[in-house]
């Protein structure tokens, strides 16, 4: 296994254990075992840790490519594991925080938003799948990279609660606040992008493999 492959699987670990330790929160406290949430400012604490936690683990998206790319150590184990982790890892955390919890004033995340990212997400690999045993390439177009980028600053801020922003948003209406406004955006760029995947490459679906 390569340094790129450890990377990936470095992320999928650091998913694991944030997504262990903020459900293990939920339950010492549904059990009372813990009474009240350690705040840092208007920051859930486990909350804190896992937004470093997610930080790292994109991070380490960002380094597996790069690393791969410029030392020629792509691998099919590396192409297969890659998306796989950062699907994990965008995914399991949008679900996580779409979902009540005890003993938190944490900002929560619309589950419709969740829905259709990960529908989209879902409806996106489905094509490409069938897209690529005809030997094409769905290749990806702005909007699915803006998406990326506004998941990518949307989620830290949930973690955080909406932080900077918390100071003057706290008092609002949960699915009016600035984090969730960057979800938003993003739910919005994955229907846009989802669209124009559908208009480009709907002809695929009509055709038939190359060596029929």
């Amino acid at each position: 296994m390569n340094l790129p492959t450890k990377l990936t699987v470095s992320r999928i670990v650091i998913v694991v254990v944030m997504l262990l330790g903020l459900f293990t929160c939920d339950i010492l406290y549904m059990a009372g075992i813990l009474t009240t949430m350690p705040m840092i400012g208007p920051i859930n604490l486990a909350y804190f840790i896992s937004f470093f936690l997610f930080v790292i683990a994109s991070l380490t998206d960002m380094l597996d490519g790069k690393i791969a790319r410029k030392y020629n150590l792509v691998t099919d184990m590396g192409k297969f594991l890659d998306p796989v982790a950062d699907k994990l890892l965008v995914n399991l955390t949008l679900i996580y925080l779409a979902l009540p919890h005890f003993g938190t004033n944490n900002a929560v995340i619309p589950v419709s938003c969740v829905i259709i990212m990960i529908g989209r997400d879902l409806i996106i690999d489905a094509f490409r799948l069938v897209a690529s045993t005809k030997g094409s390439v769905v290749a990806a177009n702005i909007f699915g990279k803006l998406k990326t980028v506004f998941q990518m600053v949307a989620i830290p801020m949930v973690l955080l609660n909406s932080w900077p922003f918390a100071y003057f948003d706290a008092d609002w209406n949960n699915y009016l606040r600035i984090c969730n406004i960057a979800i938003y955006i993003a739910t919005a760029m994955s229907l846009i992008s989802l669209i124009i995947y559908l208009k480009q490459n709907w002809h695929i679906l009509l055709e038939k493999k190359e060596n029929d």
